[in-house]
């Protein structure tokens, strides 16, 4: 469920991934809409994975594009940071999983 912000409602956010470049161990690159009530992002995401002493570091590049994104830029950023918190935060867990 996607939260309410000041331009759409809270409502179901249809996210269609379309991953368009991936090299083993080092980068993940995909694309693709979030369509919702009121709502459309285009997404363009970049993950790159780096070894270092004890772990690996997980760097994010992001673009956003639409009338909502386009129109409170600063409240879009936060709303997308939010987001990637909590994606590296699961990423996170699931790697120490794995490391167990």
């Amino acid at each position: 469920m996607a939260p309410p912000t000041p331009t759409t409602p809270a409502g179901t956010l249809t996210i269609t991934s379309t991953v368009r470049q991936l090299k083993h161990g080092s980068c993940i690159r995909w694309t693709g809409p979030a369509i919702g009530t009121g709502l459309h992002i285009d997404g363009v995401h970049v993950w790159n994975f780096t070894k270092v002493r004890g772990g690996v570091l997980v760097s994010t590049e992001e673009t956003h594009r639409g009338e909502q994104v386009d129109s409170n830029v600063p409240l879009a950023t936060e709303i997308l940071g939010q987001g990637l918190k909590g994606w590296l935060s699961e990423l996170k867990t699931a790697a120490e999983a794995r490391g167990r």
